[in-house]
């Protein structure tokens, strides 16, 4: 397992952006990020393999949100862009090994969360 501490949340009117940041205590081989809206089940919203081997964005991101990591740092980033209310969530961090990279399961460390809170 590795720490992972979020930064970046904060809040933004509808059409704007935020780039999150997840620093990691050390190497693990896939991170993603995830994010639960009051009364929503916790949905994964993108997720990297660090050491290369590709990218995945769910649905809700694809085509605003990318997915970033820099080795050097340990960091993971997601810049967001054209938000809008529906990405209202608490965003958290996740560290795993692999598996569905999508999937919870995969992941064995988590964040404390970031809030990121998009207005009309």
């Amino acid at each position: 397992q590795v720490h992972l501490m979020e930064s970046g949340g904060g809040s933004v009117q509808a059409g704007g952006s935020l780039r999150l940041s997840c620093k990691a205590s050390g190497y693990t081989p896939v991170m993603a990020w995830f994010r639960q809206a009051p009364g929503k089940q916790r949905e994964g919203v993108a997720a990297a393999y660090t050491r290369g081997g590709g990218t995945w964005l769910g649905d809700s991101a694809k085509g605003r949100f990318t997915i970033s990591h820099d080795n050097a740092k340990n960091t993971l980033y997601l810049q967001m862009n054209r938000l809008n209310v529906e990405d209202t969530a608490m965003y958290y961090c996740a560290a795993g090994s692999g598996g569905s990279i999508m999937s919870e399961v995969s992941y064995n460390s988590w964040g404390q969360g970031t809030q990121v809170t998009v207005s009309s």
